[in-house]
């Protein structure tokens, strides 16, 4: 995949504004738009159709900010992805052993007053983490980068579990 910073033609940088991206977005798809290149020669089409496609995945890829860590993470030559990065500490895995341990109890349950309760101590510390990540990111050093990385990565885990587990007590509820 192309660097979607290099795609979207906008700074390289953690702390996107997400307004600005979205009408960047918006301007490629107007210029991309096959209805703007339907009298040109089938190469072009194709080139312009293939462009839209590219420029929709970064979009898809800036706003998550797994892949915009990621994507920042590979510019800066670090390794990428949960097979390469490294291990997660041990402090960082006990604390997600409790959290899930409590939330499976709650899912049990269909006790939602305790998976909201839940799910808004995991959103905060996603926030902290997307923070510290922003921080990581403008440092000269990048050391921070990759665990906090990983452990974003089990923070949405865990905010999906909440999510599903959410729904189902909704439906029991129903």
């Amino acid at each position: 995949m192309n660097d979607p910073f290099d795609v979207m033609g906008v700074e390289a940088r953690f702390d996107l504004d997400v307004a600005a991206l979205e009408k960047r977005h918006r301007e490629l798809s107007k210029a991309l738009h096959p209805d703007r290149h339907a009298s040109a020669p089938p190469a072009e089409r194709r080139m312009a159709l293939s462009r839209a496609i590219e420029v929709n995945e970064a979009l898809r890829a800036l706003r998550d900010p797994i892949r915009r860590a990621e994507a920042l993470a590979r510019r800066l030559s670090l390794p990428v992805g949960e097979t390469t990065e490294p291990k997660p500490s041990p402090a960082l895995l006990m604390e997600m052993m409790e959290a899930r341990e409590e939330l499976a109890a709650a899912g049990s349950k269909k006790d939602a007053a305790a998976l909201a309760k839940l799910g808004d101590a995991m959103r905060r510390r996603e926030s902290s983490v997307l923070d510290g990540l922003t921080t990581a990111f403008a440092a000269s050093g990048h050391e921070r980068v990759l665990p906090l990385l990983g452990e974003l990565r089990y923070v949405r885990r865990f905010l999906d579990e909440v999510s599903a587990l959410e729904e189902a007590a909704l439906e029991a509820q129903s």
